[in-house]
This record gives C-alpha cells, sequence and structure tokens, in this order.
C-alpha cells in the first residue's frame, strides 16, 4: 500500500491543479506506488503567511491517529473523528477553504497513504481495487479532507462539534447533503441532524428520500423566511482564527471547540424539523411498500 511521503516539510503549501494531475498516476490510484515526496515539493507554493496554523506536522498527526484508531473498524467511521479535529486544526476562513491548491497539498504532499486508506474501493469481481482520482483532486464534497472541512463548517453549531459526528456518521448524508445549496442555511442543517439524532430517518434509503424531499421542497419555500437565522458574525471566526497563534493541539478523546459563534436559533430549527419530518412522512422510499411507509 502507499507509504508515508518520505519527506515532509515543517510547512503546508499550495498544490496548483496541473502539478497535482502529474502524481495522480496508476500506481498511486491502486495503492501500489508512492508519491514522490521531494519531487512534488519543488513544485508547491508557500502559504501567504508565516503562521501557526501552516504547520504541517499537526495535520500528518490526526491522520495517523485516525489511520490507528480505526485499522480495526469500517475506515467510514474515521470521518466522524476527523472531520471536527481538520477543522479545528487548520483554522482557515470560508474563503482560504474555496482554494483547492490546498487540500491538492493536503492529499498528496502530506498523507496520500490516508487517502488510499480511506478511499480505497472494496475489491469487486472482475475490478481491482483503487481510489478515484477526485479524492486526491476534485470537488469540496468528493476531495478526501475538502469534504471532511466543509462538513464540519456546515454542520457545526456555532462552536460546538457534536452534529458533525452525527453527520458524518451517516455516510449517505455526508455524501448527498454536501452537494446541496440549502445546507449553508443553518436551522436547515442542524434541523437534519435533528431527525438523524431522533431516529426519524436511519437507513440510508431513508436519509436520501428525506435530502431528495428537502431540496424539492426548497425551489418552493424560502427556508430562510420560513425559519430565519441569526445575522453572521465574522468576528468569532477571526479571533479563532488569530487564536491559532497559541492554542494547544486539538484532543484526541474530547471535541475541540470551534469558533465562539452564537447557535442557530432553537425556534427557526424546531420550525424546520417538524416541516421535514412531515416531508419525510410523505416521501417515497427506494424499495418500501406503501403499508412500510404508512406505518413509519
Amino acid at each position: 500500500m502507499t507509504a508515508k511521503p518520505s519527506h515532509l516539510p515543517e510547512r503546508l503549501a499550495f498544490l496548483a491543479d496541473l502539478n497535482a494531475a502529474r502524481y495522480i498516476t496508476e500506481g498511486l490510484l491502486t495503492g501500489k506506488e508512492d508519491v514522490p515526496a521531494i519531487a512534488l515539493n519543488k513544485v508547491t507554493e508557500p502559504l501567504p503567511r508565516d503562521e501557526a496554523r501552516g504547520a504541517l506536522m499537526p495535520v500528518r498527526g490526526l491522520t495517523e491517529d485516525a489511520m490507528h484508531a480505526f485499522r480495526d473498524e469500517k475506515v467510514t467511521a474515521a470521518d466522524a473523528w476527523l472531520a471536527p479535529r481538520i477543522h479545528a486544526t487548520l483554522r482557515i476562513s470560508r474563503r482560504e477553504a474555496a482554494d483547492r491548491r490546498l487540500w491538492n497539498y493536503l492529499a498528496l504532499g502530506v498523507a496520500p497513504d490516508y487517502v488510499v486508506w480511506r478511499h480505497m474501493t472494496e475489491p469487486r469481481k472482475g475490478e481491482a481495487p483503487r481510489v478515484a482520482a477526485t479524492r486526491f483532486r476534485g470537488a469540496a464534497d468528493t476531495q478526501a479532507f475538502a469534504r471532511l472541512w466543509w462538513a464540519a463548517e456546515l454542520f457545526r453549531n456555532g462552536s460546538d462539534y457534536g452534529p458533525v459526528v452525527k453527520v458524518c456518521a451517516q455516510q449517505d448524508m455526508l455524501n448527498t447533503a454536501l452537494r446541496l445549496s440549502v445546507i449553508d442555511h443553518r436551522p436547515t442543517a442542524q434541523a437534519l441532524v435533528e431527525l438523524i439524532g431522533r431516529g426519524t430517518v436511519r437507513t440510508g434509503r431513508e436519509i436520501n428520500a428525506l435530502v431528495k424531499a428537502v431540496n424539492a421542497s426548497a425551489a418552493t419555500l424560502m427556508y430562510d423566511v420560513m425559519a430565519p437565522d441569526i445575522e453572521r458574525d465574522g468576528r468569532p471566526m477571526a479571533q479563532w482564527i488569530e487564536a491559532a497563534e497559541w492554542a494547544p493541539a486539538v484532543p484526541r478523546r474530547a471535541l475541540p471547540e470551534g469558533p465562539d459563534e452564537e447557535r442557530a436559533p432553537e425556534d427557526s430549527v424546531a420550525t424546520l424539523t417538524e416541516h421535514f419530518s412531515e416531508l419525510f412522512a410523505g416521501a417515497p422510499v427506494r424499495g418500501k411498500n406503501t403499508d412500510d411507509n404508512e406505518s413509519d
């Protein structure tokens, strides 16, 4: 299997898409080759500022701990542990997170072994196990590290990462919801988390039916009017990022704390939770007959 990079600089860096593509080889995607770390680091760009949050080893340490902690479990279980800790370690803004060059470097320069470990497909008849190239260089909802960061950013409730753990433990919610623009509305995101917590939706098919119904309803209803969020204040995030200069390493057992922002309004979350519950009650769930749907 792909091994830990033989050369790890002290600092994170940017890796442009074109340069990243050169190192996403068939050997890497099948886990048979390592990334030539020294050559790759010669084509990176330095981060714009020399800040503590640009240190490489805290991120590398998290991936090693994840691979060790979940070595005897399904690899998908690592997402719920790693997502909040990646978010709390990097301490970047949404604008910074939109720069794919950072995620390219994390996947290829910092932890390609983690990407292969986490995203290698199961053996199938006639198909050799492999990793999709988009896990190394891809959109925010599929790239190995970007998807975790955005899940943590969109589903945290103020400083509380508890909702992130619930979402990341449900792969269908994680994989589907990140593609929806309505998730940027915090009461919507928290209402979905509430339905998972209640056990209203449990299976992948139920989650997919719920998300499809919520997204379709958004075409006719304005959730931000029906269940308003508070006006966002950028100061807590800016202060949290600044505090990276003296912040300790994120805890491994307890959840870290995110930016000290106000939580989503409880009344708005409750309103959408009930609305989404009603939507789900009438939504067709693939694989269930009519009687099953009526009894739910």
